[in-house]
């Protein structure tokens, strides 16, 4: 599936979480950590987006250009079975084509750390994705961060609502840092070329 988009058109970078401290360092917020990251690379902060329930950051990334982007980061305030509400407040009000929505989350099915991006598909339970399906259709980014499977025989819910262990979280920030990356290179180079580089 290609979708072919405006190149002068805005993307909307979206990491997927819970709002509130007791949530910050669960799996279920690997979305929030890699957008947090890209937002102090672009030198901004997090402000409340007018009547959408999400926090946005404004910014530029890629060099001067053609191959410069306007993106709009952000984190729906919503809890994550609600995220499709916001993130389509934010696509409308910005005018950002489908296509160049791009969705940060955890993915149970990949090993802890392995990146895997796409364009569309199903939602593999994820209760963010599910949503943002429903009002956008699937036909969005996706940039999946694995997080493993839970161990034994603990509820995937419980799983993803823990912290990162501390083994896992000697590597936590490595690896954030190349999610973000990978989030750059898909905006400016497109997901092919994302795609080769970061889906190992």
């Amino acid at each position: 599936m290609h979708v072919t988009t405006d190149a002068s058109a805005p993307w909307l970078v979206v990491g997927l979480g819970n709002p509130g401290p007791e949530y910050a360092m669960n799996r279920h917020n690997v979305g929030f950590m890699v957008a947090d990251l890209l937002a102090e690379r672009i030198g901004g902060r997090f402000k409340r987006a007018g009547k959408a329930q999400a926090q946005v950051v404004e910014g530029r990334i890629g060099p001067p250009g053609p191959a410069n982007r306007r993106v709009i980061l952000a984190k729906p305030m919503s809890f994550m079975n609600l995220s499709g509400g916001p993130v389509n407040a934010l696509r409308d009000f910005y005018k950002v084509p489908v296509g160049n929505v791009v969705a940060v989350h955890d993915e149970l099915d990949i090993d802890y750390g392995v990146l895997r991006l796409k364009l569309g598909g199903g939602d593999n339970g994820h209760n963010g994705l599910k949503s943002m399906t429903k009002v956008l259709g699937p036909d969005y980014h996706r940039v999946r961060f694995g997080i493993g499977r839970p161990p034994g025989r603990m509820q995937v819910a419980d799983f993803v609502l823990k912290d990162f262990a501390s083994a896992e979280r000697k590597e936590l920030d490595y690896f954030v840092d190349r999610a973000a990356d990978a989030v750059e290179c898909l905006v400016i180079e497109g997901l092919e070329r994302a795609q080769s580089t970061y889906n190992s």
